[in-house]
Parts: structure tokens; sequence; C-alpha cells
């Protein structure tokens, strides 16, 4: 999967002599945590509301309102921005991105063209919608997790395996961390099906593969976030 699938196009940029007030502004009104910062158009940096926050003067500050606001309109976002920020283009792929953000332990990536204006930004929370998108988990409720022998047409047995007992493939993922050498885990989800033939199927797998674990999510169910609603006095 490329970034340019999955990015916010033509995300908002500001130029390097904007002032931190007004960037502090843009981020509120358009509910953002960053935003590339350029010079004629091209990326030169990038600013977040954690810079801002850093730069302001504290709440225990003496100056009063009109001192602090002449003082957030002067200091300009070149000034507290991180300069030449590393970058993606639309052509790398989401894993990349990925990588890199966990690697740097930042949340967010601009995008650039070869001319280096900023084309897109991709987020943690972009990151979050591909792996949801792969696993299937909106189209199916079961997943299954097996142990299964690294070598050539293991894989393609074992689905073949499970097709013959009714099971229909949405998604397989594999991994092989954490597991013993010449061995991974695929965790395959197949779309609903009753209980009978699900334990039928698990009957028939587990006498030739080790099956770690066989769930059956409902995202119906799923917690919602409360607004709560503060208590009189």
């Amino acid at each position: 999967m490329l970034v340019k699938e999955w990015m916010a196009k033509n995300p908002l940029v500001v130029d390097e002599n904007t002032s931190i007030m007004k960037a502090t502004q843009l981020m509120k009104e358009h509910r953002i945590r960053r935003i590339p910062v350029v010079r004629e158009g091209r990326l030169v940096g990038i600013v977040s509301d954690r810079d801002i926050k850093e730069a302001a003067p504290s709440k225990a500050t003496s100056l009063d309102v009109h001192e602090l606001y002449y003082l957030l309109s002067e200091i300009k976002v070149k000034d507290i921005m991180t300069p030449n920020p590393l970058v993606l283009v639309e052509t790398d792929s989401v894993e990349r991105a990925a990588v890199i953000m966990l690697e740097n332990k930042i949340s967010g990536l601009p995008v650039i063209n070869e001319d280096w204006e900023v084309v897109g930004i991709i987020t943690q929370t972009d990151i979050l919608k591909v792996m949801i998108s792969i696993s299937g988990i909106y189209h199916s409720p079961i997943q299954l997790a097996i142990e299964l022998e690294d070598k050539p047409g293991a894989l393609h047995e074992l689905l073949v395996a499970m097709r013959e007992q009714g099971a229909r493939v949405v998604s397989v993922l594999t991994s092989k961390e954490n597991v013993p050498e010449g061995f991974r885990e695929v965790y395959i989800r197949i779309q609903d099906m009753n209980d009978d033939d699900l334990e039928k199927m698990k009957d028939v797998i587990s006498k030739k593969y080790k099956i770690l674990y066989v769930i059956k999510e409902d995202l119906s169910s799923l917690p919602k976030k409360e607004v709560k609603v503060p208590k009189k006095s």
C-alpha cells in the first residue's frame, strides 16, 4: 500500500514567518496537531502543538494580556519549528512510513513532491486505518491464529484445508516475531460461520496444525467514547 492512497491530500501549510498565535488558531480551527512550514512554497520545517506550548510563556508569567498577545504575535514559527523534517514521497509504502514514525517516535510525516512542495501528510491515525483495512475485521468476525512451519507451500496447504471445511478467507497476515525457529504465526480472518461448523473446522485443522487461538468478535458492541457532563456544585 502506498502513502498516496492513505495520506491527507493538500494539507494546510504555513509560511515560515507566520506568528505562533496564527499557527495556534489554525490548529484549533482545523483540529490538527502539526503544520508543515514552507518558504516560497517549499518545505523547510514542521511545527507542532507541542513546539508552540514549549515556546509560549508560562501561565505564571508576570506579563499582562496585551504584552502576552504582543509576544505571541512576534514569535514566528521559523523560530520554534523543527527544521529539515523527515519526509516521505507519494510512492513510499505505508509500512515504511510506520517504521519511520516508530523508530523516530513521531506521529506524523509530511509528503512532498520532487520540488519539495507539500502534497500530503500521513499520521498515526492513517496507519491505524490501513491496519484495520488489511485485517478485514469490518468484513469478518472470526480470526484464527496458527503456528505454521515456515516452508514453501505450507500456507497454501493450510488455506486449502480450511476451504474444504467451508471457510471463506477474507485476509491473511503473518509474523515471524517471537516464534520458534523455522515457524511463523499466521492470522487468518474468515467470514462468519455457525458455531457447529466452526468447531468442526477447528477439530480438523488442529489434527495437523497448532491453533494458538480462535476468536469471534462483534464490532456492534464496541465501547463508545462518552462525553461526561460535569455536575453542578
